[in-house]
């Protein structure tokens, strides 16, 4: 039995079959004459109308006549929600909306006076299965034009679905039925209540908890009951596009309870896509049909731009397709060759050069993800055929699994709280950390286990051998470990005020030896070449952050003055050759770790491919919370240098932090929106703590 909630959507709209009418008889008789309209024919029913096709014998045209049913015709609710139909089709005027010409009430009738559009709905076309994609894309075009139009008229349709698309035999096509639209002030077009909506006219319908729309291009929002703004039209449009390459739903069930279940809970098939689709129309699926509409896509006209930009752009396919630059191939000489974006700036993939020495074009290929704590979290494989990251699932932070030559992701169970994962060399494990502790994953068997604590854990790298180094603390050395469990025992060791911890490790293919990253003075900080069998370390370079990562044959990743940078790398010497190169000056750090043991958001596989997310850097605003946590004010401006360990004074009128610049941290005091800094050595200058009567304060 359906539930209340479910009702008015069953009667009233599509349930997945198309219209189901709650009015069966034709109650406008064929000849009949309404105001100055001649009945000739019937359209269509549904519990919204009755449209016929009429002849206006004052302009001499045909037109289509929506007739309010006789079921409603004393109904004031329903006759309010029409008259609001009429509104919202009044205030566009667009070729690819059906226009309004006017609303008629004769003897008791109330009916629409629309514009008669020919030809079959996108449903009908449907019937005889998916539509090429040069067919394809210049109908998503069309209709895109339409809800722009609509929405920077404050208007939200609300039921964007096949059977509301009419297909012109001039390649015309004409969106419909605005009858459960949304009319607001363009202002409002991104945010609404349902106060605002034009459909939503009695107590019944105005409470918490009431559908309005058709399952199967419902978005999640609209399926909670929730209110609907543009991104929910935007869900459906996704909706109809995967359905016209496809020519399956993206969600598709028995009944209406099912349809919403999967929208609300399933993923399409991306696997369904035919291979010929080109990579931006891929992304613009994927963002338009994220659930979480926050992260989903803000404005159809972006949805427009990539349909334009996939005539540029190869298909999935041919994933070796170049639009780099020689500039670029020239400024890299070892020859980056993919480029991949995630989450929210993007993550690039890039391989070495080919075996004659010849720079490999550059590529790019979108993968959006679910949102996460850390946008520093993944991990390429070392095969570079996998992609690990962490993403939110059921409320928590878990790892994500994805093959690179496939569309979809799964979720890792029992990796709840999951950060920073990292590879076995063979390919089939993945460590991670979680809760406090170090654990490992088996692909195959999918069982987590627990090797170490490790509070919170500062990165780990597997060795060929079959043990695990990691960093457990910021205050701490490397330490090792089996990876199936053991006891930690220390592996490096510090050289303090030069070295305040030891992070990040990544083992060199084949090797015992490891990089990683060590926070210190300015004698000190920067990337270290360590090893398995000796306590005794390198410094190779100086770093602004960490992480490292290494890349087959020979080049060492680092990041320098905000910049993401390679250079050889002489093993056997154990140092840096030749010129660095600037890879890309646009990586973000991450946001879940504080101050300077933010790793910056790249990786590499021992394959030859690394992996950024773009973006320009974090800036750090310090900001007085109220005890009950509500946010009342900043303190001075937003700030790209690292501010942490942040002290009041007894008064509360200074605040004293560490500040990083180029490397060097050392303490600042903030007095109004006055910035002093109070040390300068070289030496690791944190931790503040002020006197009893705040005149001044000592590290």
């Amino acid at each position: 039995m359906s539930s209340p909630l479910l009702r008015e959507i069953e009667a009233v709209h599509v349930s997945g079959q198309g219209f189901r009418s709650q009015v069966k008889e034709v109650a406008i008789a064929i000849g009949s004459r309404i105001g100055s309209y001649d009945v000739t024919g019937t359209l269509g029913a549904g519990g919204m109308g009755e449209v016929y096709r009429a002849r206006d014998t004052k302009l001499h045209r045909e037109v289509a006549l929506k007739v309010l049913p006789d079921a409603f015709a004393l109904d004031l609710d329903r006759i309010a929600r029409f008259q609001r139909e009429a509104q919202v089709l009044a205030s566009l005027n667009h070729p690819n909306i059906a226009a309004i010409h006017g609303l008629e009430e004769s003897s008791g009738a109330h009916a629409l006076i629309l514009e008669l559009v020919e030809g079959p709905t996108l449903a009908d076309r449907l019937v005889h299965g998916p539509i090429p994609l040069d067919e394809a894309l210049p109908i998503a075009r069309q209709i895109a034009d339409a809800l722009e139009a609509a929405h920077e008229h404050g208007v939200i349709h609300r039921d964007l679905k096949p059977a509301n698309i009419k297909l012109r035999p001039d390649g015309t096509v004409k969106v419909l039925d605005f009858g459960l639209a949304k009319l607001t002030s363009p202002a409002e077009a991104g945010h609404y209540t349902h106060d605002a909506s034009p459909t939503i006219t009695t107590p019944a319908m105005t409470g918490v908890g009431v559908i309005l729309g058709t399952a199967a291009y419902m978005s999640p929002e609209q399926a909670k009951g929730r209110t609907a703004d543009k991104r929910s039209d935007i869900w459906a449009f996704g909706c109809v596009l995967y359905e016209m390459l496809t020519g399956t739903r993206a969600f598709a069930g028995e009944d209406v309870s099912d349809t919403l279940a999967f929208v609300l809970t399933k993923e399409p098939d991306w696997r369904a896509l035919p291979e010929t689709t080109p990579h931006p129309i891929a992304r613009l699926l994927r963002r338009a049909l994220h659930k979480d509409r926050k992260r989903r896509l803000s404005d159809i006209a972006d949805a427009r731009l990539e349909i334009d930009d996939a005539d540029k752009e190869g298909p999935l396919t041919a994933a070796n397709r170049s639009h780099g630059t020689t500039s670029m191939r020239e400024r890299l000489s070892w020859a980056i060759a993919l480029v991949l974006a995630l989450a929210v700036g993007g993550l690039a993939f890039q391989v070495a050069t080919s075996p004659t020495g010849e720079s490999a074009p550059e590529l790019r290929v979108d993968i959006v993800t679910p949102a996460g704590p850390d946008p520093s979290s993944f991990a390429l494989s070392p095969d570079g055929r996998w992609l690990v990251y962490v993403g939110q699932s059921d409320g928590s932070s878990k790892l994500w699994l994805r093959s690179l030559t496939e569309l979809t992701a799964r979720v890792l169970p029992g990796t709840d709280g999951a950060l920073q994962p990292f590879w076995s060399p063979d390919n089939r494990s993945i460590g991670f950390f979680a809760n406090g502790k170090l654990k490992r994953i088996d692909i195959a068997s999918g069982m987590p286990r627990t090797l170490a604590d490790a509070a919170p854990g500062f990165g780990g790298a597997w060795s060929d051998d079959g043990l695990i180094v990691f960093a457990s603390t910021s205050t701490t050395p490397l330490f090792r470990i089996s990876a199936n469990g053991g006891e930690p025992t220390p592996v490096t060791k510090l050289d303090p005020p030069r070295q305040a911890n030891h992070l990040y490790p990544v083992f060199l293919p084949g090797s015992r030896d490891f990089l990683f990253y060590a926070r210190g003075n300015a004698e000190g900080e920067g990337i270290y070449l360590g090893s398995l069998d000796s306590s005794a370390t390198t410094r190779l370079i100086a770093a602004d952050r960490p992480p490292a990562a290494y890349i087959s044959p020979g080049w060492l990743l680092y990041m320098q003055q905000g910049a993401l940078m390679a250079q050889r790398l002489n093993l056997n010497a154990r140092r840096l050759e030749g010129n660095s190169i600037a890879v890309t000056d646009s990586v973000v750090r991450s946001a879940a770790v504080s101050g300077a043991y933010a790793p910056a958001a790249f990786t590499a596989s021992l394959a030859g491919m690394i992996a950024y997310q773009a973006g320009g850097e974090v800036q750090t605003q310090l900001t007085w919370f109220n005890r009950s946590g509500q946010q009342i004010a900043t303190l001075g401006a937003p700030d790209d240098m690292d501010l942490s360990n942040p002290e009041l004074s007894p008064d509360d009128q200074q605040v004293a932090f560490r500040r990083t610049i180029e490397g060097n941290p050392d303490v600042f005091v903030l007095i109004g929106a006055r910035m002093i800094r109070r040390t300068f050595g070289s030496e690791l200058d944190q931790y503040a703590v002020w006197s009893p009567d705040g005149s001044h304060s000592r590290l």
